[in-house]
């Protein structure tokens, strides 16, 4: 005889279900099921039955819970579930790139000093990469309970996965309690867009009630008076009929003999409301130091380790297990399988009735012993213990210690990249703080940039930071610089700038370095944004002295950040500047062990390299630096500019692959500048292909998720819909659109520059008269101007007002420069030689660039060019190549020389020495005619005589 149910009774429906999806993973279509009802409703017993199955058909099954010790841990299911994966063998991680160190905060065999955590959306892509892996040669189920006691990073992982398990063989099956919260109310979103199953169990019938009990009394002869007992009284909770059952069974109540099961004397059972007492029943029979074990463990949490109740009991070894035996033939605990010396209580109810049967005074003393017992065994209080000892400490009546505890968990989950954790944690900190108005701003330092990861701006300025009038002013000061920065991350300049003044009067003229630091860089960054003729001068003055004054108070996260916003400045006046700007953050990153930012500083340094040079060399290593690191937004960083350069350069299936492929990535894991940037090289890409159509739809795409004053603004309609234009042959609308994009860049500065303002555009106003000399040396000084994109338009505007002044060698030695610099950029540098052969007749060879650039549009299917090209040709006198039917079989050679088809089809036969009369006879024309064509191919290909000119086809043949 048992009290438990030896199978799941009444879930035919999940059954079924569960069935269904586990047979729907080995054909690689995994997803998500969510287990959902009240406690003691059979999640965990259908969960059990589900990994059961799973495991008997070969597939690998990882298991983890939501926390119970304590506050929340942040990921702690999440960890659990992937330490069973190196229980045995471990998992092959070739697969993981740069997703590898991400995992080192998670997985204690992965982890390293590059282990860091960039934002819980790139943690969960990182987990969902590693179940990929896993399942690739062994299907998987991921079993997560009880997610209604889960931390907020753990439920934005489990969004993630139930989002994007479509296509992989993993399962992902999940319990949760249809309680209010934000767990139920996520599973309610995914499930409503379709993202997973839900299977909500509701309560037995009376009839189930009667299965279960047969089945856990293993008889079909049960008496009905107890079975619609336990109906009633239970309301048709399995869990509770089977405590009620056992119950039952231990008092002798229900006795088995040789007539079946009888109930001995009135059926009285237990409400559920007395659910406390019959938990207490059952430990008082366990005996005082039973029940100090199992009061102890249950003070500790619903799991608890062996090792901290045997310290706090006293007992040795064989009694604590002798007493968790006991605790484990009642039917109260059992062995935690995650964690080896850990046990768990059965139902999260019984130890909250453990508790129910302590006093106060009882429950405080309890507390403060586990709690000292936790700090000798655990020094420091690492990982989970820290904040379980501060809500033991809160337990003992000890709000200061406790207070002081959580506020250390959750400095440590912001600095795990857990911020939403975090918040938790600080803000039960700041409660029990209250009175200490010293420690509560320690809190509001810590709480202030978590609320900041989380994006809860509003709440950062909802807190009473100024109503901490006690505070010494140093403090206040410090805590406005935290709500500067908030301002900065939010948008919120004006509102930034504000509270930089407050900070800057309460500090008064002689405040310390390490304060003014910080301060002076949320300034800069802040000024940088805010409208004002001086404003790039006066960012740049607040930089420097940000990172002078983080030099001398050894602060070098500030330093870093400083030189980096000198390095973007300095980029406008002086690449080589802006190089040496970022030499130095690389330098203290490097030496302060900060491979973020000496990540952060080789992709500026890769940067500049590209907009001097056009090399993506620098680019390539970086990005692999960044997938080393595990810095997964530098790499995603590194491919836009990559697909950009593709682009430019014309590799236009490549490029659309590669921000089809970024874009798809950037989107998932919500890094919106980089969608944004993606965006404009979209819009690049059908610009440069001349689709008029495609370049507006991306623009309007790209405004549709961009602020106004965003960056990427005046690019979208230089380097994007003038070109586009110019591709029309529609100058004034390139005009204008590069008019659009200065004046973005005039109301708000940018640190792109390649928008044309500094190239493109400068070839435009000196061709059409709008700039003469001056208004060239104006704009081609900058640091802009000598980018390599834009010098090749810049140089072109140069050979122009030289050819004018009649320097025609000088003139021709700024178009070679031109074409040096075009060189990588067939599409512009073809489009350049079209916009100045109009005004190269004296000085160049107008003739040979427009047929050569009639060539590179027609083939590349511009037909406004290319008519332009043939148009001015006319206009020059030359002979023009007919476009038939054919033409791309002529050699680009030939093409170049203005080879027809017809003239082509008699040079082939040129190659074999055939006589006119021969040649009209195979191609079904006239003897003369022949001739003609031969005399024209002679003229064009500059060829001597007939001769010649069929040697030159029989070389040209081979």
């Amino acid at each position: 005889m048992q009290t438990r149910a030896p199978h799941v009774v009444g879930r035919d429906r999940e059954v079924a279900a569960i069935t269904g999806a586990l047979g729907h993973i080995r054909e690689s279509r995994g997803g998500a099921l969510f287990l959902t009802g009240e406690a003691g409703i059979g999640k965990s017993r259908l969960a059990r039955y589900a990994a059961g199955q799973a495991f008997d058909e070969g597939m690998r099954v990882l298991k983890g819970r939501g926390t119970t010790i304590g506050p929340m841990v942040p990921f702690r299911p999440i960890a659990e579930a992937l330490l069973g994966l190196f229980r045995g063998e471990p998992p092959d991680d070739s697969a993981l790139g740069p997703y590898k160190p991400v995992l080192g905060t998670l997985i204690p065999e992965w982890h390293d000093h590059r282990s860091t955590t960039e934002s819980v959306v790139v943690l969960a892509e990182a987990v969902l990469r590693l179940l990929a892996s896993v399942a690739r040669k062994t299907p998987c189920l991921l079993v997560l309970e009880d997610l209604h006691e889960a931390d907020a990073e753990t439920l934005a992982v489990v969004e993630y996965l139930a989002d994007n398990l479509e296509d992989q063989p993993v399962l992902l099956l999940a319990t949760i309690r249809t309680e209010p919260g934000h767990a139920w109310e996520l599973v309610q979103r995914i499930v409503q867009r379709g993202s997973a199953v839900l299977l909500e169990l509701h309560r037995l019938s009376q009839a189930e009630v009667g299965q279960m009990t047969a089945a856990c009394l293993e008889s079909a002869q049960v008496p009905r008076e107890l079975t619609d007992r336990l109906w009633t009284d239970s309301a048709g909770n399995p869990f509770l009929v089977e405590e009620l059952l056992h119950s039952m069974v231990s008092s002798g109540l229900l006795l088995s003999g040789e007539h079946g099961w009888q109930v001995l004397g009135e059926l009285k059972l237990p409400v559920p409301a007395a659910f406390v007492r019959s938990v207490a029943h059952r430990t008082d029979r366990l005996g005082p130091q039973g029940r100090e074990v199992l009061s102890i463990a249950a003070v500790l949490g619903h799991r608890f380790p062996l090792s901290v109740v045997q310290k706090v009991t006293g007992t040795d070894d064989r009694r604590l297990l002798s007493h968790l035996h006991a605790g484990v033939a009642a039917q109260l605990v059992t062995p935690d399988e995650p964690a080896p010396d850990w046990y768990a209580f059965r139902h999260p109810l019984t130890a909250d009735a453990l508790l129910a049967q302590l006093t106060p005074a009882e429950r405080a003393d309890l507390s403060q012993r586990t709690a000292d017992v936790i700090e000798e065994l655990h020094p420091g209080l690492p990982s989970d213990w820290c904040p379980l000892v501060a809500k033991l400490r809160s337990d003992a009546g000890s709000p200061t210690q406790a207070g002081l505890l959580f506020a250390e968990a959750g400095k440590r989950a912001l600095a795990g990249g857990a911020a939403g954790s975090a918040v938790t944690l600080l803000d039960r900190a700041q409660r029990l703080l209250a009175d200490d108005i010293t420690a509560r701003a320690d809190v509001l330092d810590t709480l202030l940039p978590a609320l900041a990861e989380t994006g809860d701006f509003e709440r950062a300025f909802a807190l009473d930071v100024p109503g901490l009038h006690g505070l010494e002013g140093s403090r206040r000061a410090r805590l406005h610089t935290r709500l500067a920065r908030v301002a900065h991350i939010a948008g919120w300049f004006t509102e930034g700038v504000e509270q930089v003044r407050i900070a800057r009067t309460l500090l008064g003229p002689d405040a310390p370095d390490e304060l003014t630091a910080q301060l002076d860089v949320n300034s800069a960054y802040l000024t940088l944004n805010i409208p004002s003729p001086d404003r790039i001068s006066s960012a740049a003055g607040l930089a420097r002295q940000a990172a002078l004054a983080a030099d001398r108070a050894h602060l070098p996260a500030v330093a870093c950040e400083a030189w980096q916003l000198l390095g973007v400045i300095a980029r406008e006046q002086d690449l080589h500047e802006a190089n040496a700007c970022f030499g130095k953050a690389l330098a203290l990153a490097d030496t302060h062990r900060m491979p973020i930012q000496h990540v952060y500083a080789l992709v500026r340094l890769a940067g500049n390299d590209w907009l001097e040079h056009g090399s993506t060399a620098a680019l390539g290593r970086t990005h692999a630096e960044a997938y080393r690191a595990g810095a997964i937004t530098v790499a995603h960083n590194v491919d836009a500019i990559l697909a950009l350069q593709s682009v430019l350069t014309g590799d236009y299936a490549v490029a659309a692959e590669q921000i089809d492929r970024c874009l798809h990535t950037t989107t998932r894991l919500r890094l919106h500048v980089l969608t944004r940037y993606l965006l404009m090289a979209k819009a690049t890409l059908a610009a440069h292909r001349g689709d008029r159509a495609g370049t507006d739809d991306a623009i309007r795409e790209f405004e549709a998720v961009a602020k106004s004053g965003t960056q990427e603004f005046p690019l979208c309609y230089g380097l994007a819909s003038a070109f586009c234009a110019l591709l029309e042959e529609n100058h004034a609308l390139a005009t204008q659109e590069l008019d659009r994009a200065r004046a973005l860049e005039s109301q708000n500065p940018t640190t792109f520059h390649l928008s044309g303002t500094h190239g493109m555009d400068v070839l435009l106003g000196v061709l059409d008269g709008r700039f003469d000399w001056h208004d060239y040396v104006v704009l081609a000084k900058g640091s802009p101007a000598g980018m390599r994109w834009n010098r090749q338009f810049a140089e072109l505007a140069h050979a122009v007002l030289l050819g004018r002044d009649n320097r025609c060698s000088e003139a021709l030695e700024a178009f070679q420069r031109a074409q040096d610099a075009a060189a990588i950029y067939p599409m512009a540098r073809h489009l350049g030689l079209r916009l100045v052969a109009p005004e190269a007749a004296a000085w160049g060879d107008p003739v040979s660039w427009l047929r050569s650039a009639e060539e590179y549009f027609h083939q590349a299917s511009i037909p406004a060019v290319a008519s332009a090209c043939r148009g001015l040709l006319r206009q020059a006198g030359a002979p023009v190549q007919q476009r038939r039917t054919g033409t791309e079989q002529v050699p680009q050679q030939l093409r170049g020389h203005g080879v027809t088809v017809r003239e082509f089809e008699v040079f082939v036969l040129l190659a074999d020495r055939m006589g006119n009369k021969a040649i009209g006879t195979r191609l079904h024309i006239s003897p003369r005619t022949v001739e003609k064509h031969v005399a024209s191919l002679i003229a064009k290909t500059g060829q001597p005589d007939r001769e010649s000119l069929s040697a030159y086809a029989a070389a040209l043949s081979r």
